[in-house]
C-alpha cells in the first residue's frame, strides 16, 4: 500500500499516459477514412523506426506469431536454415523452423554469450546450401545482444537471408535494417514500443520480398504478400487491431518528437545505471560483454533463491521483475528497463534488488550502488553509446 507498483519486467512494460488515453478513445472502423489516415501516418513513422524504405506490416499476434510468419513466408519445407541458439528464444526459432518442415542446423553458443561472425562464417562454409540465418538481436532470456551488423556483413554477400528477432530491441537500441543489410526485422508491441501485447510488426528487405513472392505460405492467416497489398491501401488484410494501432501511432509520435538518437541514448544510460549498480553490489552479470540495452540479467550466488527474491521485491517494494528460464530458474533474475521506464524507476528497482537480496540471505558489497549507478547514468547520457 505504501509503494506504487513499478513494472520492471522484460515485457510487458509500462504504458505512457498519452498512449493509454489514445487507446481509450471511441472505436473507429478499420475500413473507413479515419483509420486509413492514421495507418498512413503510422506507416511513415514505422519505416523511420525500422530504418527501411520497405513497408512495415502490422499483424494481430504475439511475437511468436510474427516469428512464425517470417519462417513460413520466406522458406519452404526441406530448405535448410541456421539457427543461432543462445537462449530460450533461440530455441524458439529452432522449434518454429523445424515445426514448419525446415532442416535446422543449430549454432549453439553458451547462455550469456554472443555468437561471433567467425562462428557464423564457419557454419555457412560447412552448410553451403543454407537459405537463411535466424537470430535474436536481443536474446531476452539472457540479456545478450548479438552482433547483428557484423552477422549481416557475412550473409549479405551470399544467397542467405538474415532474419532478426528484434522483439526486445526495436525502439531500444539501433538496428537500421537497410543500412546494416538485415533481410527481415520483426518485433512485438509490448516491450520498447510501450504498448500492450497483441501486435506484431515485420519488415522485409527487397531481396527478401523477391523470395517471399515465390512462396505460397501454408497458413491462410500469415500472408505477408497479402498484408503488403493492404498496407499500400492503408489497411490490414484482416480485421485490424484498431486500438493497438492508435496506441502505436501515439508511441511513435513520442519517439519522433524526442528523436530516436535521444531515445537510444537514454536506453544506453539506463543500462549503464543497472549494470554499474549491480556490479557495485557485488553481484555477477549473466551477460558480461555483449549485453542488450533493455534488460539486465543477474546471476545469483548459491544459497539465494531467485523466486523468493522476486516475491520480496514485489511484496515489500512494489517492484515486479522476472526470473531466469530453464536451468537459470531460481538462479538468476532479469531487470527490465525498456520503454516507458526512467532513472527513478530503475533506481527503485536496484534498491528493491539489494534489500530483497539481503532478506534472502545474501550479502551486499558497497552500499553506494545507487550513487555509483546514477553517476554512470549521467556520464552515459553525456558521452553516448558509440558505434555498434
Amino acid at each position: 500500500m505504501l509503494n506504487k507498483p513499478r513494472l520492471l519486467t522484460p515485457g510487458p512494460t509500462p504504458l505512457p499516459e498519452q498512449v493509454r488515453l489514445v487507446m481509450a478513445q471511441d472505436m473507429i472502423h478499420h475500413r473507413k477514412a479515419d483509420f486509413k489516415r492514421i495507418m498512413e501516418e503510422t506507416q511513415q513513422r514505422l519505416r523511420h523506426l525500422f530504418g527501411t524504405v520497405q513497408p512495415v506490416l502490422p499483424l494481430s499476434c504475439s511475437g511468436t506469431g510474427v516469428m512464425t510468419a517470417a519462417v513460413t513466408n520466406l522458406f519452404v519445407p526441406g530448405e535448410k536454415v541456421i539457427v543461432v541458439d543462445g537462449g530460450k528464444f533461440g530455441e524458439r526459432w529452432a522449434k518454429i523452423a523445424s515445426g514448419s518442415g525446415l532442416t535446422v542446423v543449430t549454432l549453439s553458443v553458451e547462455w550469456g554469450h554472443a555468437v561471433t561472425p567467425e562462428q557464423l562464417q564457419a557454419a555457412l562454409a560447412e552448410h553451403p546450401d543454407t537459405r537463411g540465418v535466424l537470430v535474436q538481436n536481443s536474446e531476452t532470456s539472457t540479456g545478450v545482444l548479438h552482433p547483428v551488423r557484423a552477422l549481416a556483413s557475412v550473409t549479405r554477400a551470399l544467397d542467405v537471408l538474415l532474419v532478426v528477432d528484434g522483439i526486445s530491441s526495436v525502439g531500444i537500441s539501433p538496428c537500421p535494417m537497410d543500412e546494416w543489410g538485415v533481410d527481415c526485422l520483426l518485433t512485438g508491441s509490448q516491450k520498447g514500443l510501450m504498448l500492450p501485447p497483441g501486435l506484431g510488426l515485420i519488415a522485409l528487405s527487397e531481396r527478401a520480398w523477391k523470395r517471399a513472392e515465390t512462396i505460397t505460405p501454408p497458413c491462410f492467416y500469415f500472408n505477408l504478400a497479402g498484408e503488403r497489398e493492404n498496407v499500400r491501401k492503408n489497411q490490414t488484410l484482416f480485421t485490424s487491431p484498431v486500438s493497438l494501432i492508435l496506441g502505436l501511432n501515439e508511441s511513435l509520435r513520442m519517439f519522433m518528437e524526442t528523436g530516436l538518437e535521444t531515445v537510444y541514448r537514454k536506453q544506453w544510460a539506463l543500462t549503464m545505471l543497472a549494470r554499474t549498480g549491480i556490479r557495485r553490489m557485488g553481484l555477477d552479470l549473466l551477460a558480461p560483454d555483449h549485453f542488450t540495452w533493455g534488460l539486465t540479467s543477474v546471476r545469483l550466488p548459491d544459497g539465494v533463491d531467485g523466486a523468493r527474491l522476486l516475491e520480496v521485491a514485489a511484496e515489500r517494494f512494489g517492484v515486479f521483475m522476472a526470473g531466469g528460464q530453464d536451468h537459470l530458474k531460481g538462479r538468476a533474475i532479469r531487470i527490465g528497463h525498456m520503454g516507458w521506464v526512467d532513472w527513478a524507476d530503475l533506481a527503485a528497482g536496484l534498491h528493491a534488488v539489494a534489500e530483497s537480496f539481503r532478506v534472502c540471505g545474501g550479502y551486499i558489497g558497497a552500499r553506494d550502488y545507487l550513487e555509483q549507478g546514477l553517476q554512470a547514468y549521467h556520464e552515459a547520457l553525456d558521452t553516448g553509446y558509440g558505434a555498434l
